[in-house]
């Protein structure tokens, strides 16, 4: 990331001064941080409900933030996320390059959420770009008092973990292919310290995963599945957590191509399910949590060349399982399928899946809320469920009844790869259902990965979603 968050004890004399305040602020308190007129000045202010606010002059500014309460406690966090973005857009429109922040809320939970906003709005993808079009901002020092060391780093640490998950969404084809995919893999395990292997095509071959090869099969790259897994020392968790991540490069559709515009064009991120899961790896090894996960990512690209698959082929999957392939653009949930098997070698006792699965689901909620199904505990949905409000990275769960899976049924084979018109998401999430005997949690992430507009701290094309909910999750296993 582009911004550096440190600490330091006294904050109070820097030329751009952030002071975040609220309903329960101690207005003395600010009167000892700066001088007594613009404290005055500024809890005024605060009457007369101005949400940010500055006062001094250009060179050197105080900027109080008032952060409202809400009426649910998760909205009120992320009124504060929305409140670090839009100050973030400020400071860097009038070039300030470093900034300090106190915290005058007596919430540290306010605090790391406004933190968070601030650093994620200052991601950048400039790889590409000629012109210099950097943003100003680069450091955002804390004071101590505000917000606890180890926070401060859990922040940074999933800051940088969606910048990493950002970026991979956001390379072209161009440079990542299913093989370049599992270099980067590499690259972030070295970072973060955790244990990255490739497995290539003839690895893949030999395991007979007949989903992954058969999508593979109109592509002249051929395909990668990586297997990413942290194992600290000690445990809690006796077998594995793992999460599988959609790793379609580029999806063209194959043979039943997508029309255009507006529905190939922004297929580089139908891999934002193995971004997130690579991104979550790197997150927990860096901040050391003491829990055994893999990561398993099926990549290859989708396209409409070679000997690619064809509306009517009968695939065999890993597991034994024969498929009748009626839409070459539900090609998703084969490869998902493959990794799904692969993941019960571990006896897991718990399993995530990511992907941009259906525009079923996009259609359902949105670019609001992703789609949750799954036969894991509903103690289970209720713990991701309330990460994901705490992250603002919200689920909506789905029923996974036997009526959706007789829609999957075949007339030359086990299953057939789509339900019909109706119930696409469900009927994505029962063939997949089919490839467990595992506790199991599917998240079909179509609506919320991506945006061509921007979307506040969440910025422009790649999100990183579920990057942020998942770290929540773990972080209180």
């Amino acid at each position: 990331m582009s911004l550096t968050l440190s600490q330091s004890a006294n904050v109070s004399a820097a030329p751009q001064l952030i002071v975040l305040v609220n309903a329960g602020t101690d207005w003395k308190s600010i009167a000892n941080i700066v001088d007594a007129n613009l404290a005055k000045a500024a809890q005024q202010a605060f009457k007369d409900k101005r949400s940010t606010f500055v006062l001094n002059s250009a060179t050197e500014a105080l900027y109080i933030v008032n952060i409202d309460s809400k009426k649910q406690a998760y909205e009120t966090l992320e009124a504060a996320r929305k409140a670090g973005f839009g100050l973030n857009k400020q400071l860097n429109a009038a070039k300030v390059t470093d900034a300090a922040l106190i915290n005058a809320t007596g919430n540290e939970d306010l605090c790391a959420a406004f933190v968070e906003g601030f650093a994620l709005t200052n991601y950048e993808f400039l790889k590409y770009k000629v012109k210099d079009e950097r943003k100003s901002l680069k450091k955002l020092t804390v004071a101590t008092a505000s917000l606890s060391k180890a926070r401060l780093n859990e922040v940074n640490i999933t800051v940088e973990a969606v910048g990493i998950a950002k970026t991979l969404i956001n390379e072209p084809l161009s440079f990542l292919t299913a093989v370049q995919l599992g270099k980067e893999f590499k690259d972030i395990a070295a970072k973060g310290g955790f244990k990255a292997e490739v497995l290539d095509k003839k690895k893949i071959e030999s395991l007979k995963m007949g989903g992954l090869l058969a999508v593979n099969r109109g592509s002249i790259d051929p395909p990668t599945f990586s297997v990413l897994e942290y194992k600290p020392a000690k445990s809690k968790n006796k077998q594995p957590i793992v999460l599988v991540g959609k790793g379609i490069v580029y999806d063209t559709g194959g043979l039943s191509l997508k029309p255009t515009p507006n529905s190939m064009d922004q297929m580089k991120c139908d891999m934002s399910g193995a971004a997130c899961v690579g991104a979550v790896l790197y997150a927990v090894a860096k901040l050391k949590l003491p829990l055994h996960i893999i990561a398993l990512v099926p990549a290859t690209d989708n396209r409409p060349g070679e000997n690619a698959y064809v509306p009517g082929d009968v695939i065999t999957h890993m597991d034994g399982t024969t498929s009748e392939v009626l839409n070459t653009d539900a090609e998703g949930r084969l490869v998902l399928a493959d990794a799904l098997h692969y993941a019960k070698r571990y006896k897991p006792e718990l399993v995530f899946d990511f992907a941009t699965l259906t525009g079923a689901a996009m259609r359902t909620f949105g670019t609001q809320c992703s789609a949750m199904m799954g036969t894991a505990s509903p103690e289970t949905k209720a713990k991701l469920t309330n990460s994901a409000y705490n992250t603002f990275e919200r689920i909506w769960e789905l029923p996974l009844w036997d009526d959706y899976g007789a829609m999957l049924k075949s007339d030359v084979a086990d299953m057939k790869n789509i339900g019909g018109e109706l119930a696409g998401a469900i009927t994505a999430g029962k063939y997949l259902e089919h490839f467990t005997d595992y506790p199991w949690i599917h998240l079909d992430i179509a609506g919320t990965a991506f945006t061509l507009g921007e979307s506040d701290y969440r910025g422009k094309q790649g999100i990183g979603v579920g990057v942020r909910m998942m770290v929540d999750f773990l972080k209180n296993y």
